[in-house]
Parts: C-alpha cells; sequence; structure tokens
C-alpha cells in the first residue's frame, strides 16, 4: 500500500522557478513533441531524427548543445545568470521493437528487422514522453535564466533498452565518452513515466529504488538421436525443462526475500527443428534482477551450479554464462530527503512513496558517479483503474497527456530546490 507523503509546512508557494502561466504557454509544444515523436519512434543507437529535432530546439532556447555523444546522444547547457552547482536532467530517447496497434492519430508505423524478425516499432516505454518533458523544462528554464542560481545540463541519452548487438550504448557509453569530463554534475535527476500511477502522482523512493539486471544463457548439451529412440540419445529438452523447474526454487526457496526482492526469469527457449527428432542442445536465456551485491553473487552461482549438477544427472553437460548488466539503482539519501521535502511542498498527497521497482534502468549509472534521485511520474487517466492499466513495454501502454505537465513542474522544482543552498 502506498504512502502519501505530506507536506510539513503545508501548502507552499510555487518555487521562483516555476512559471505556470509560462508553462500553460509550453504545454501545447510540449504535447506537440511528444505526438512527433511518438510517431517516429526509432531504436536505440539509431534515434537520428530524434537527436536532430532535440539539438535543434535545445539551440532556439539559447543553449550550449553537443552533439554525438554515444552515437546519437545530445546535451544542453544552460548557464544561470547567477553563480551556483551544476545540476543535471536526464531523459532517455529510444523506442522498443514493438508492434503499435491502430487507434491514435499519431500511432507509429515504422517497421524494421530485429534479431532477424520483422516487427514494428513503438515508444511503448514512453521515452516519447521523456523527450518532450525535458524540451519543455528546457524552454521554460531558458527563460528564467536570469534566476538559475547555477548551471542546469539537459543530458538526452540514447540506448536505455540496450544497444544493438556488438554495439554499446547508453549511460555507461555517455559517461565513458565524457560526459561528465568538462561539467561534473553536483546532482542529477530523472524520471520515468509510469502506468501504476494516475496523471498528476509522482512515486518516489530513497536508496535502493530499481534492481540490478545480469542476464544469462544456459547451453544443454545432449546427444541427438530419433524421437522414437530417446534411449539412443540424450534429450536436451527434457534436461532445459528440469533446469527451468529447479532455478524457481532458487528463488522460492533459497534467497531471502525478506532482505529484499529477487527475481529470476526465463526468457525464450531454443532447440529442435522437427517433431521426430532430438535434438543436440537446447538454449535457454534469461536475466536476474536483484537488489544487493550479495544476492546478485548468490542467485548467479545458484543458477550454474543447478543447470550443471541437473544437466550432470542427466549424462548431458551445461555451459552457463553470466552477463553482467547494469548495476542496482540507489537514489542518494541526502539528496533524496530534500528532493522528496521539495515535492512534497509542491504537489502534496500526490507524491507517494513507492515500493521496490523490478524493472531496471541505467540512470543507475549515473547514480554510481555523482548524487542521483530517480521518480516516477504518473501517466494513467484517473478514469481507470492505475493497477490493471497496460503497463510499460505492452502495445497498449498508453499515456495521458494531461500528466505530461507534472514532468515539467517536478523537475524544475528540483532544480530549484537543488540550487538552494543547503547547511551541510
Amino acid at each position: 500500500m502506498t504512502m502519501a507523503i505530506h507536506a510539513s509546512l503545508g501548502a507552499a508557494q510555487p518555487p521562483p522557478l516555476l512559471d505556470r502561466e509560462l508553462l500553460d504557454a509550453i504545454e501545447p509544444q510540449l504535447i506537440a513533441w511528444r505526438r512527433d515523436i511518438h510517431q517516429h519512434p526509432e531504436l536505440g543507437n539509431r534515434e537520428t531524427r530524434t537527436a536532430a529535432l532535440v539539438a535543434r530546439e535545445l539551440r532556439s532556447f539559447g543553449l550550449d548543445v553537443r552533439e554525438g555523444i554515444a552515437v546519437t546522444g545530445v546535451v544542453g547547457m544552460l548557464r544561470g545568470r547567477q553563480p551556483g552547482p551544476t545540476i543535471a536532467l536526464r531523459a532517455d530517447m529510444d523506442a522498443l521493437p514493438v508492434t503499435e496497434p491502430a487507434g491514435l492519430p499519431f500511432a507509429a508505423t515504422v517497421t524494421t528487422t530485429y534479431r532477424g524478425i520483422e516487427t514494428g516499432v513503438m515508444h511503448a516505454c514512453g521515452h516519447d514522453a521523456h523527450v518532450a518533458i525535458l524540451l519543455a523544462t528546457a524552454k521554460l528554464l531558458s527563460t528564467r535564466r536570469d534566476l538559475l542560481r547555477g548551471t542546469v545540463l539537459f543530458v538526452f541519452q540514447p540506448a536505455e533498452e540496450g544497444a544493438p548487438d556488438g554495439e554499446t550504448g547508453g549511460a555507461a557509453r555517455m559517461l565513458a565518452e565524457g560526459l561528465f569530463d568538462q561539467h561534473t554534475p553536483d546532482a542529477m535527476f530523472g524520471l520515468h513515466v509510469a502506468s501504476n500511477l494516475h496523471s498528476g502522482e509522482i512515486g518516489v523512493r530513497s536508496g535502493p529504488t530499481m534492481a540490478a539486471y545480469d542476464a544469462f544463457e544456459i547451453v544443454v548439451h545432449g546427444r541427438q538421436t530419433h524421437g522414437g529412440r530417446p534411449w539412443l540419445g540424450v534429450d536436451p529438452i527434457n534436461i532445459a525443462s528440469q533446469i527451468v523447474l529447479g532455478a524457481n526454487t532458487i528463488i522460492a526457496r533459497q534467497t531471502d526475500l525478506a532482505t529484499a526482492p529477487a527475481v529470476l526469469t526465463f526468457g525464450a527457449v531454443h532447440g529442435g527443428l522437427r517433431e521426430n527428432i532430438i535434438p543436440d542442445e537446447v538454449r535457454l536465456i534469461g536475466s536476474i534482477r536483484t537488489f544487493t551485491s550479495a544476492a546478485r553473487r548468490d542467485i548467479a552461482a545458484r543458477l550454474e551450479r543447478t543447470a550443471r549438477s541437473i544437466s550432470e544427472s542427466a549424462g548431458a553437460s551445461a555451459d552457463v554464462t553470466i552477463k553482467p548488466g547494469m548495476p542496482v539503482l540507489v537514489n542518494d539519501l541526502a539528496l533524496s530527503a530534500r528532493a522528496i521535502a521539495a515535492l512534497g511542498s509542491a504537489f502534496g498527497n500526490a507524491v507517494h512513496e513507492t515500493s521496490f521497482i523490478s524493472s531496471s534502468e541505467d540512470f543507475a549509472y549515473y547514480a554510481e558517479r555523482v548524487p542521483g534521485f530517480f521518480f516516477r511520474l504518473g501517466v494513467t487517466s484517473p478514469a481507470i483503474d492505475a493497477a490493471v492499466a497496460p503497463t510499460n513495454h505492452s502495445p497498449q501502454f498508453s499515456v495521458d497527456e494531461t500528466g505530461l505537465r507534472r514532468g515539467v513542474e517536478a523537475f524544475v522544482t528540483l532544480v530549484d530546490s537543488a540550487m538552494k543552498p543547503h547547511p551541510p
């Protein structure tokens, strides 16, 4: 059950940076940007049109712009008239290999080949909303330059969902290519639209917030034979099935879930070509999500042991590869306290404390380098039960556009709070 976070000082006046009349004027453009980007989705490291749009708009606001970081990344820099800290805000730009249903007048009809399969491309995770919100924030703050006590970096990042096979990308690559070399932020903020919150609501959490992500591959090596004479071979399909069932007990019976949640998921099983041939091998792939380094190491070791032991018991063998992914996203404790207080003061009962989020987010790499705070933004219409609304990554995922301005309000509120002097 979510817990409303009440402002300790009651209803506060809007912070000086937040000009709601100006936001009223910007809102139609905010929605237009979102629809344009939604209609022209691009996969990770291929966001060329989106990046060009972002760079063009940032320059029109009078910002200094860097392009081509981590293939298509764009960074805009806004210097305030007064000295102060450097604050970074981030939006991710990439879409997913998901086919969008017809219905919206700005529905995407883009298609591509992904891992050899023809598919549509859709902003099924809401990154189109993220880009539009950050553009609107940049436009609003660019008109408030005289009030800015410091510098704001607007980071538009590619490939949050992962780079194409054989490539690198996302937050880790932006950092490797010098994102913070010239200006290291004193604080960094990011948001993600969420289907389980209504428009206008904000979800917050301090400390470990989103799960670490590791991928795995298990290849079971058996011995091919005729389907009518299975005793002459070693059946890797049967063994792979036992590995899936055995691995389920790692979470259900071997992991201390009272400390923090953990998830082990098989995403695909590949093996065999014909109904009457037992194949030589079966390949399983999946992911592990954890919130502590100890659980991360332990579950990986248990999965490898389970796969090898089950395979060997049946006369087969298994190659197990754990591919380290992204770390736990940890919201800085001190920054979180200030940010949650500022949001609570501005938006009152619309701010809710959330539980652990078992999906992963490469904002975690930024939060390892500088104090970070990542929050959720509700985008489900109040007319819909948010508990059952289609979630991110579903082709039915939808955004109630009336909730987008709250993202701008939240970003501006956080910038304003972070630029104010705080006691040590």
